[in-house]
């Protein structure tokens, strides 16, 4: 017989809500098996029909957290908007954030793994799960660290339905302490949440987004009865409307339609007598 440990009664109370007599007798008819033990307790209409585990999380709120040249951006999912504003969910939020900001994690995977309160994050959250009431998870995570002279700026929109991560760098440490530099930051954060660029700029720009969005174009002009000819002499310009549409330094700035983002990070640079260059950025929103 296998041995019935009190992580495998507890993982299994998780899944089914279960009682925890219910649960070690479960796993011990079942010989810890666990979804043979999930199977036995609907069987006997001790689980609820439908276990949190099961159902959809589709609510929740993007959250970061930012300190000197390191922050983090992170997404937590739970099943509907009255949990997301209760102020449980928030509790969970903040202390799954801080653990995630304490740590060195880089990535989603990494960021599961991170310990917190004698368990795992992805552990923690699940235990929460019948305390609280809903189904939830880590969906994404994303971090940033900033080697040499910058920041790091943040922004959450609607309340956590959006959420931004930047990084810009310049060259002096006294730019950072710059009023206009740190509007120039709040401002890309503001613009990145409101036009969802798809990268920094044309050569960070996935290749395979390229390649689909010059097929797609190509068809449409063929449909429109153009020459096949003359694609080579109007592509181009399409690729040049994809990048202004989908480049962050290529976009009109959201505050002042005639400059870009570029135009307006070198103006700055200008005035502030310093070279700055946005580095990267995450936007993550809530449940795309």
């Amino acid at each position: 017989m296998a041995e019935i440990t009190a992580a495998m009664v507890k993982e299994l109370r998780v899944k089914t809500d279960a009682g925890m007599m219910d649960c070690k007798k479960a796993l011990i008819e079942c010989d810890g098996n666990m979804e043979e033990a999930v199977k036995y307790l609907r069987e006997k209409g001790i689980a609820k029909a439908a276990k949190k585990a099961d159902r959809e999380a589709k609510e929740g709120v993007v959250a970061t957290l930012v300190e000197g040249k390191d922050g983090v951006i992170f997404e937590i999912n739970c099943e509907t908007d009255f949990c997301s504003k209760g102020d449980k969910f928030k509790a969970l939020v903040a202390e799954i954030g801080t653990a995630l900001k304490a740590a060195s994690a880089a990535t989603l995977e990494e960021a599961l793994n991170v310990a917190i309160n004698g368990t795992t994050v992805e552990k923690y959250i699940a235990e929460q799960c019948a305390v609280i009431g809903e189904n939830m998870k880590l969906r994404k995570f994303g971090r940033y660290t900033l080697a040499g002279e910058g920041t790091i700026a943040s922004y959450i929109h609607m309340g956590g339905k959006v959420g931004v991560l930047l990084q810009v760098a310049c060259d002096k440490a006294e730019t950072t302490t710059s009023a206009d530099f740190q509007t120039l930051c709040k401002d890309i954060t503001l613009h990145i949440a409101a036009c969802a660029p798809k990268s920094v700029d044309s050569s960070s720009l996935d290749p395979a987004f390229v390649a689909e969005e010059q097929e797609i174009a190509k068809a449409q002009l063929l449909a429109e009865g153009k020459p096949e000819a003359l694609l080579e002499k109007i592509l181009p310009g399409k690729l040049k409307a994809l990048y202004k549409q989908s480049c962050l330094m290529s976009q009109e700035f959201v505050k002042d339609g005639s400059i870009t983002v570029e135009k307006l990070v070198a103006d700055a640079g200008k005035a502030l007598g310093d070279t700055i260059k946005v580095v990267s950025f995450e936007r993550f929103q809530l449940g795309a």
